[in-house]
């Protein structure tokens, strides 16, 4: 196939875009700053996109956005996370609704914070939006991909929870505390979190690419998610190491502020409702087998349970 990636620096996009010019397929990748083909030069902040660099794109993987753990969220930070999202998607949806021949399909990122934190409420890709600042940016996202979809263009909103992956995000920031047997629950532990194994994520996409029936939310979760103290303890079973230094919520709030209510000790149950209609077979369904896999210490493979 012949696909664009933006944010093809970040853990997914970097994933697909090695995985994709491995087996020949023709990927270009959406970059800031000068470039040369295939890559295609833009500037979302300034509402710039090399409109000419689009031409041929099959498929368009939108993944670019200001990280929301690097550093605390000041009102600068907030705009960035805002603005890098929904203005970058603006433009992009506008460039590929413009052109004479247009992409089958756009896939653009979202998350699970789309939902807000809900306790123990069970939520599906029918679910109503939370509220929250997260749950509004994520809003926001979304919306900003209608004049793709007005153009015809397939539209596929990935809403994507926790990867894990020892080479980056979430996993890879925990892993040093745990190995020194400082790891713990954070808050009172019975927040649900939603994760999935990033060889997940991927197989979501291709599949979200192949399927033309699949539109509009898809929850890029594993079938069972668990809460912050069943996370914990698996991952300190997982590397052989105790897990008992709690950190408190107004620890949390103190050292990292308003990141700590939004995301760290927000609850999102959330069930891949539309992913296990198609019939999508989990590679990692269980966090237990998940993380020993991930971490070197491989289980014996059970059936997906989906």
């Amino acid at each position: 196939m012949n696909v664009l990636i933006s944010g093809s620096s970040g853990l997914i996009g970097g994933t697909l875009a090695r995985r994709w010019v491995a087996r020949g397929d023709v990927v270009r990748r959406l970059v800031r700053g000068s470039s040369g083909p295939p890559d295609v030069r833009w500037d979302p902040s300034g509402g710039e996109i090399d409109r000419t660099g689009l031409e041929g794109a099959e498929v368009v993987v939108h993944l670019a956005g200001e990280p929301l753990a690097n550093g605390r969220w000041t009102p600068a930070k907030k705009s960035r996370i805002v603005s890098s999202r929904v203005e970058g998607t603006r433009v992009l949806a506008e460039s590929l609704a413009a052109m004479a021949e247009r992409p089958r399909v756009l896939l653009s990122a979202s998350a699970i914070g789309y939902y807000g934190s809900r306790g123990d409420e069970l939520l599906t890709e029918a679910s109503t939006p939370g509220t929250g600042f997260l749950a509004e940016v994520c809003r926001r996202w979304e919306e900003a991909t209608l004049t793709a979809e007005a153009a015809g263009i397939r539209v596929v909103h990935l809403r994507i929870g926790v990867v894990l992956d020892p080479s980056g995000g979430a996993l890879k920031t925990m892993l040093p505390a745990f190995r020194m047997g400082m790891g713990g629950r954070l808050g009172n532990g019975s927040q649900w979190l939603s994760w999935i194994a990033l060889e997940d994520v991927v197989g979501a996409i291709e599949l979200a690419i192949e399927r033309d029936e699949i539109r509009g939310p898809l929850n890029i979760v594993a079938p069972e998610p668990v809460t912050n103290s069943e996370f914990t303890s698996t991952l300190a079973r997982a590397i052989h190491r105790p897990a008992f230094l709690p950190v408190p919520a107004p620890l949390l709030r103190l050292a990292i502020g308003g990141m700590a209510d939004e995301a760290v000790l927000a609850s999102a149950r959330v069930r891949p409702e539309r992913l296990l209609a198609t019939g999508y077979r989990f590679a990692r369904p269980r966090l237990e087998d998940a993380l020993a896999h991930l971490l070197g210490n491989p289980r014996p493979d059970r059936d997906a349970a989906t």
